[in-house]
């Protein structure tokens, strides 16, 4: 018998990873937070809130005035995935007892119980998996993810610029 244990992260933290690879891969330009919420069909007032807090975190940066909008706050090899995760979910919690906050046992075999402790080494192999990815990882088919995007194309790596293909593995 399989058992799948369904880790689901949350529309904010999804919408999150969304801006950043946006960001990451739209190289020319301040993007605004409209350009963004058009893009994906978010709304503009949750994606408001989204960025703020990104902001907050030093993923993103804000440039105010006329041709103002936003610019990852450090270069994309320097986001760990896994980071932005723990940054933007608000419970990591699989199942009800393993919350922070759990004063009193919800299920009578938590005190003889090790599945939570269980989930929580799973939990912890998830986000180490995560460490490994880096938000230039995640986005390294600029040129794709662009056309899919509607954005300009990137300039082509060195390499390929001699006529060579864009890797895409």
């Amino acid at each position: 018998m399989q058992v799948w244990l369904a880790m689901r992260l949350s529309s904010y933290t999804d919408y999150a990873l969304r801006v950043l690879m946006y960001l990451a891969v739209r190289q020319e330009g301040l993007p605004t937070i409209s350009d963004i919420a058009q893009v994906y069909g978010i709304s503009k007032n949750h994606l408001m809130k989204v960025v703020h807090d990104l902001g907050r975190g030093g993923y993103v940066e804000t440039v105010r005035g006329r041709n103002g909008g936003l610019r990852l706050g450090r270069p994309a090899e320097q986001i760990r995935i896994g980071d932005v995760i723990r940054y933007t979910e608000e419970d990591m919690a699989i199942v009800d007892c393993m919350g922070a906050l759990q004063a009193s046992p919800i299920c009578r075999l938590s005190p003889a119980c090790n599945l939570r402790t269980a989930l929580h080494e799973a939990l912890q192999a998830f986000l180490a998996v995560l460490d490994d990815y880096t938000l230039a990882d995640i986005v390294r088919h600029r040129r794709s993810m662009a056309s899919l995007l509607g954005l300009p194309q990137p300039p082509l790596p060195h390499t390929a610029a001699r006529g060579e293909a864009e890797p895409e593995s």
